[in-house]
């Protein structure tokens, strides 16, 4: 029996399927794809387009290092505006400000910090692996630091979102005009919100350690994977408990358009909210170095505040069934014949 958990809590908050109207994602994608690679001469196509089923695909990574694809620095205006049109295919408006501003902090992070870094709000990467069409495997990513999204459209029907990854330095810009800012804020603070919810009890359980980790447990793994599950089990909290759980798992989701959350918050009740754990680690008062993760049969949710003395942000929401599309491609091949 499917849980009537989603519904009660997206009334809740408001928000209900009909709030919005849902964009078909995939078919809006592959057009926006196709309208990019239109705009590129043969030495663009070159950087920007991959083989589909290559290693390359699977290559993520969130810090300053090089990549392959064509880099925004490297493109005309139209082919930039041609980007954005792709990246908002895949985001909702939300999800669009989140990845636009971790970009312009790279210009906030070379005023701020010591000569020798490179920093540059159009070193992102974009990168096409095979040819987009509705009914044929494809997929696409933008990639620079602290932004690795990554996209794998299986049919015109469904398309992959994960790894999603947003970072912030600073979590908190503190000084200039933009002081004040904190790209991922509700990030933090729906979390601190749940963890203020627990009692003693539930909290012990909830904090698995009194110092965070350096960093996301499971970093870029093309896999996530991780031993076991830690923490505070849903199936232990009072409903505002889970409401506050919901709420935490629909900020990851809700950065892509409605149609594609919509089917990583099914995947979750399908599950059941009660099989997902939430743990904590570092210290609970503000400006403290701190770690969570939400960890269930279908979502892995992790997010680390410890760089910069605790004023530097990484995120990522892993499909556990279908990261890079996963076992949706696998039956996709099953059931269809290519030659």
């Amino acid at each position: 029996m499917r849980s009537a958990m989603l519904p009660a809590v997206i009334a809740l908050l408001g928000l209900t399927a009909t709030s919005a109207p849902a964009q078909n994602a995939a078919p809006s994608m592959t057009e926006a794809a196709t309208a990019f690679l239109a705009l590129l001469d043969e030495d663009d196509a070159r950087q920007a387009m991959m083989p589909f089923d290559g290693d390359e695909r699977f290559n993520f990574h969130f810090t300053p290092v090089p990549r392959k694809g064509l880099t925004l620095k490297d493109m005309s205006l139209d082919q930039r505006r041609a980007v954005h049109a792709l990246l908002r295919s895949g985001l909702s408006s939300r999800g669009y400000l989140k990845a636009t501003s971790v970009m312009q902090l790279e210009n906030i992070l070379r005023q701020i910090e010591e000569p020798g870094w490179t920093r540059d709000r159009a070193l992102y990467y974009v990168s096409i692996f095979g040819t987009p069409l509705e009914d044929e495997p494809w997929g696409w990513r933008l990639e620079g630091h602290h932004l690795s999204l990554n996209y794998t459209s299986v049919s015109d029907a469904l398309t992959v979102t994960t790894p999603a990854f947003y970072g912030s330095n600073p979590a908190e810009v503190r000084t200039g005009p933009t002081a004040g800012l904190r790209v991922l804020g509700a990030e933090e603070d729906l979390a601190r919100h749940l963890v203020s919810l627990l009692n003693a009890e539930q909290r012990r359980l909830a904090v698995i350690n009194e110092a965070a980790p350096r960093d996301i447990i499971t970093g870029n793994d093309r896999s996530a994977q991780l031993e076991g599950y830690e923490g505070l089990a849903a199936a232990e909290m009072t409903t505002e408990q889970k409401e506050a759980l919901w709420r935490l798992i629909r900020e990851y989701t809700g950065n892509q358009q409605p149609e594609l959350a919509e089917q990583y918050l099914e995947k979750v009740e399908r599950a059941g909210i009660e099989s997902f754990y939430f743990a904590w680690a570092g210290g609970l008062d503000r400006g403290d170095q701190h770690y969570y993760r939400v960890h269930g049969p279908t979502l892995l949710i992790e997010y680390d505040n410890t760089q910069g003395d605790g004023n530097h942000v990484h995120s990522v929401l892993r499909d556990l069934e279908n990261d890079f599309g996963g076992d949706l491609l696998r039956r996709h091949y099953e059931e269809h014949t290519h030659d």
